[in-house]
């Protein structure tokens, strides 16, 4: 990956001077000794065959500085560029941190209910007079798990999810808790597999340049780009060889988002 590159290029400029210098040093010194060669020759062989390595060592001198300028162009103006154009703002919102995800569930009293009956009205009553609620579906709060999806897999304890929780079900964006680090690290990504992916595994855009070695933020997901349906999101961390060194996938659950509640009319006299 072009990003990899540029970050293994900036960390490794300091021994890519060095040896440029040295190469360099070297075509100069050859370039002169084909130059005196030249000018001390009498015989036209001779001459040719001393021009004909200075302009060898010409132009070996010539590339070595083109890539003197290209690895300071790497190192001071497109790593920099590209690191800041790669980090973005995450939106943290507030989770909870303990992993344990539940459905609400309406608590039943101990003791025994007790109604007052004294504002109720036995009798028939007029259905025009009536004022019944529009029924709304029954809300899926964020954070619900569906039970028996396939399990995590997670190869690594250098990369793992928190947020999204494997059978997790999502329909608005949330942030992407976990870890993401390994050895001689240069970026981590996330990739999502699904129906709105052709059912392979698609980078989804977000970049981490920054190891995250405790659970933490490692960036925002926005469900809403893809279509309902069982997925597989995974992070995968990278080291600068661009190798893949950790990775951990679960299986989310992308649903629409809920639906707002109508609210009750009000009668107004006439």
């Amino acid at each position: 990956m072009i990003s990899g590159l540029v970050f293994f290029i900036e960390q490794i400029a300091t021994g890519l001077y060095i040896v440029l210098g040295v190469f360099i040093f070297l075509g100069a010194r050859w370039w002169l000794q084909s130059n005196t060669a030249y000018r001390g020759t009498g015989f036209e062989l001779e001459r040719d065959l001393a021009r004909y390595r200075r302009a060898n060592a010409g132009t070996v001198l010539i590339l070595l500085f083109e890539i003197t300028l290209i690895v300071i162009g790497v190192q001071r103006v497109v790593a920099p560029t590209l690191r800041q154009s790669l980090n973005m703002e995450v939106v943290v919102a507030s989770v909870v941190q303990d992993g344990d995800f539940r459905t609400p569930v309406p608590l039943t009293p101990s003791g025994g209910l007790v109604i007052d009956p004294s504002g109720v009205q036995l009798g028939e009553v007029d259905p025009a007079k009536q004022i019944l609620p529009t029924p709304t579906l029954t809300p899926t709060p964020v954070g619900t798990i569906v039970p028996n999806a396939p399990p995590a897999q997670c190869n690594s304890p250098e990369a793992s999810l928190q947020i999204p929780a494997n059978g997790m079900v999502v329909f608005e964006p949330l942030t992407v808790i976990g870890i993401a680090n390994t050895e001689n690290f240069s970026f981590y990504r996330f990739e999502l597999k699904g129906e709105s992916t052709s059912g392979n595994f698609a980078y989804i855009g977000i970049d981490g340049t920054q190891p995250v070695t405790e659970l933490g933020a490692l960036g925002q997901f926005v469900p809403a780009y893809y279509e309902p349906g069982e997925y597989e999101f995974r992070v995968i961390v990278f080291d600068i060889t661009t190798a893949v060194r950790a990775s951990c996938t679960v299986t989310i659950y992308i649903s629409d988002p809920i639906p707002t509640a109508t609210p009750l009319g009000t009668e107004t006299g006439s």
